[in-house]
Formats: C-alpha cells, sequence, structure tokens
C-alpha cells in the first residue's frame, strides 16, 4: 500500500501519536499470520459490475474512486486503494451501475465510498445526479474522511449539491473519526459547513491499537462528536487484514471499554459495537457484559429469571 498523507495531517501528526500512528507506515506491516487475508470480508465476491458491491438485499455499496486524501495504514481496502492502475470510475462505469440497480427491484438505498468519493468531487457530482433521477433509490449515502484529513475538499461546490440532494430526498454522511486529536477548529468548522446542507451526520470508528483502546478516549472522542451534531453509529472490531495485525484489539478489552461507556454516555453518543463477519456474513453485533442472558428462562416469561445479574 502506498503512503499518503495530506499537509494537513503532517502538522497535526508532529503534536499527536495517535494521528501519527494511522497515516505513518510501519514496519509492522510487513508481518502477517496465516489467518489473514487481503480481502477478508469476501467483497470481491460480491462485485456485479466494476465498483459495484451487492451484498445486502436493499442497498448497494459503489467505490467511485481508490483514491484518499490520505491512506490510513489500517484500510480494510488496502488490497485496492492507493492502486492507480484501478484508478476512477468512468461515466460508462456508472451507467453500468445505474443499469444493475435497476434490474435489482428491491435496491432502495446507494452508499458512496471508495476511496473517498469526496477527493472526486465532478464524479461525485455527476453520479449524483443519476441518483437524484431515479425513483427507485430512496436513501442516499456518502461515507468520508476528508473533514479529517484534508477539510479543504469539501468545496462550495460540494456543499451546493448535498443540499440539492436533501431537498429531495434523504442524504447521509458518514465521516471516520478515530481520535479526538482529529477534531480541529477547521474540521468543526466543516462539520458545521456539512449540517448546514441538511444532511445527516454519522460517524464510523474502528477500534485501533495503541491509538483509542481506552475508555477515556472513546469517551471524549463520541462525547464531542454528539455535541457536534454528528450521531456515532458504529465502532468496529478490526478486520483481519494483512498488514493490519497489530492494530487489532482483543475483543474481551473492547467489550469492557463499550460497556462502561454505555454505563456513562447518553444514548445518542453510543455506537453500536460491531465485528465485520469474515467471509462476507455480515455485521454481528458485540453484546455487553451487563448480564447473563438465559433462553430457557424467556420460555417461562420469567422477567426475575431472564436478566442474571452479576
Amino acid at each position: 500500500m502506498l503512503t499518503k498523507i495530506s499537509k494537513h495531517l503532517q502538522n497535526l501528526a508532529k503534536k499527536s501519536k495517535a494521528i501519527k500512528k494511522q497515516f505513518y507506515p510501519s514496519e509492522k506491516e510487513k508481518k502477517s499470520s496465516l489467518r489473514a487475508s487481503l480481502d477478508p470480508l469476501s467483497e470481491e465476491k460480491y462485485k456485479k459490475t466494476k465498483g459495484l458491491i451487492h451484498k445486502y438485499p436493499k442497498r448497494v455499496l459503489v467505490e467511485l474512486t481508490l483514491n484518499c486524501a490520505a491512506f490510513c495504514r489500517f484500510c480494510t481496502r488496502r488490497r485496492d486503494v492507493s492502486n492507480i492502475k484501478k484508478g476512477i470510475l468512468s461515466p460508462q462505469n456508472i451507467k453500468d451501475i445505474m443499469d444493475y440497480i435497476y434490474s435489482q427491484s428491491k435496491i432502495n438505498e446507494v452508499i458512496i465510498s471508495g476511496g473517498d468519493p469526496l477527493t472526486t468531487p465532478k464524479l461525485l457530482i455527476f453520479f449524483l445526479q443519476k441518483l437524484l433521477e431515479s425513483r427507485q433509490i430512496k436513501i442516499i449515502r456518502i461515507h468520508t474522511r476528508v473533514p479529517v484529513s484534508n477539510p479543504s475538499f469539501v468545496t462550495k461546490e460540494l456543499l451546493d449539491i448535498f443540499s440539492r440532494v436533501n431537498t429531495v430526498k434523504p442524504l447521509y454522511i458518514g465521516i471516520h473519526f478515530e481520535h479526538p486529536d482529529e477534531i480541529t477548529p477547521v474540521t468543526i468548522k466543516t462539520i458545521s459547513s456539512l449540517r448546514k446542507t441538511g444532511a445527516i451526520l454519522f460517524s464510523q470508528s474502528v477500534f485501533l491499537k495503541g491509538i483509542n483502546d481506552s475508555y477515556e478516549t472513546l469517551e471524549k472522542l463520541f462525547t464531542k462528536l454528539s455535541e457536534l451534531g454528528i450521531r456515532p453509529y458504529y465502532i468496529f472490531h478490526c478486520d483481519l487484514v494483512k498488514g493490519i495485525e497489530h492494530f487489532i484489539v482483543p475483543i474481551e478489552k473492547e467489550i469492557k471499554i463499550m460497556t462502561k461507556l454505555r454505563k456513562n454516555l447518553s444514548g445518542i453518543a453510543f455506537p453500536f459495537h460491531a465485528i465485520d463477519a469474515p467471509k462476507g456474513f455480515g455485521k454481528i453485533i458485540v453484546p455487553l457484559k451487563f448480564w447473563e442472558f438465559k433462553k430457557d428462562y424467556f420460555r417461562d416469561f420469567n422477567m426475575k429469571k431472564i436478566l442474571m445479574y452479576p
């Protein structure tokens, strides 16, 4: 995987070890176990045409580009992201994607991802216009890390199209955050601009060893995000991808942290803790360690026996 670090992140990394570890390569990336793979989620298996992944019945994911403003060292799609040969989608690729969507009447949601779609604004606008013309697509979702990695990429041109989309269909924008150090004044200003478009903002995070695997770090991150009008949505167990195993946090430690967070955070500041299961089986919500649930007791409808408090 190539190394790419924006000037914005270079400046932040001088003061923040958490940011430096996310974007600067490490010798640990050269080590992999036999359990790891390049595509543990089997995304290639679900590709129907170039750039389109159809894993779930009602929604598809579109990799608009394989470029990013900066390359995260823990990227699940590091097999493709930064691959110059594969590049970005062409108008013909977009046509093929729309043709596939129309052939599957159950699809009502499109997730635009990558790479980072905000790094190719003209193509993103072109695709959004196609989706606006579609009666079938009811929900549009954009996933990006640009507000963190290079906020200057959020231009007036993009803000205008987001506002336009939101007047016709719900627009959800997912922003990837890992650590409170990423929430700088310029990022906060960018978030404010995105909110003014009417888009619904949410966040996604990944548990990362030595970066955010502490109660204090995540409590600060999720509290600040909710204060800024961003709903913490998911925090994932790091995927078993070759080259990123050194980032994986023991699941027991994650559960302990998340249980403590649930005790102290508002519900709107608390995300789902999930494992994206290998081989494309989908997201599994990790249970918190509050009580032991015994299904045999549930059959008796005796609530005193259902909840076995520790």
